[in-house]
């Protein structure tokens, strides 16, 4: 059995679905992946149905009822990925954003290199982001400034959401105390698990925009990342922390 598996959640991705998972698994780590799609319209569930059968042990779907949100999808999937004893859990988009290929070094910053876990950071070697506008990349490169502020984390890129974790990590976390579930989520993971005082390790990457189907980006996914980082940190000041590997 693969030691490591990659949830991928999806909404509308049937343009993307289809290509990626012959991607992920013609990569010469044999990766398990877990698909987490919320009742798409657009057939993205059947797609990956179908594709069960070429894949039928390394493929999986999770189905749920409607829209609920990008960080309760990958809570699920920690879960999932804990209760079928996976030991490294990666993370990462369904529209090529994230390349496929960065998942062997994400993987082996962690199976190989000691890191607890990795990020695919987008600002570890200066700004690696292709086809988004300026405004865009100014805004995620100052939110990252500004989480680094509130929180005193020195991660360059904290809003990422391409990562691999350790099974442990996943396992000393409060899953069910996670509030935030936006891409506030992505932040409040890294801060947790910096908290739990876990060994961090940023993987410079290139994250290209989708090139087909539809963003979910919003302002209201901005909102809630910027007042809920202080939230957050308030939070923890009166919270416990169990040592990492106790």
């Amino acid at each position: 059995m693969a030691d490591c598996l990659v949830l991928i959640p999806t909404y509308n991705e049937k343009e993307n679905i289809e290509k990626m998972i012959h991607k992920v698994f013609s990569l010469s780590t044999p990766f398990h992946l877990l698909i987490i799609d919320d009742n798409s319209p657009d057939g993205t569930a059947q797609i990956v149905k179908q594709l069960q059968q070429t894949y039928p042990d390394q493929l999986h779907i999770l189905e749920r009822k409607g829209k609920l949100g990008l960080g309760t999808a990958y809570l699920a999937g920690f879960k999932w990925a804990l209760e079928h004893q996976y030991d490294f859990v990666c993370e990462m988009d369904a529209d090529f954003s994230h390349n496929p290929n960065d998942l062997e070094r994400l993987y082996a910053a962690c199976s190989k290199e000691n890191a607890d876990v990795a990020i695919g950071s987008r600002y570890i070697t200066g700004i690696n982001v292709v086809n988004w506008p300026l405004g865009r990349v100014l805004m995620s490169y100052f939110a990252s400034s500004y989480v680094r502020f509130i929180t005193g984390m020195n991660i360059k890129d904290t809003t990422a959401g391409f990562k691999c974790y350790r099974r442990k990590v996943l396992q000393t976390i409060d899953l069910d105390d996670i509030r935030l579930k936006g891409y506030g989520f992505q932040i409040e993971m890294k801060f947790t698990a910096w908290k739990h005082g876990f060994n961090i390790k940023e993987v410079s990457i290139v994250f290209t925009d989708r090139r087909e189907g539809a963003s979910k980006m919003s302002g209201g996914i901005f909102n809630e990342a910027l007042w809920g980082v202080i939230k957050m940190k308030l939070r923890s000041i009166t919270k416990k922390y169990k040592p990492a590997g106790n």
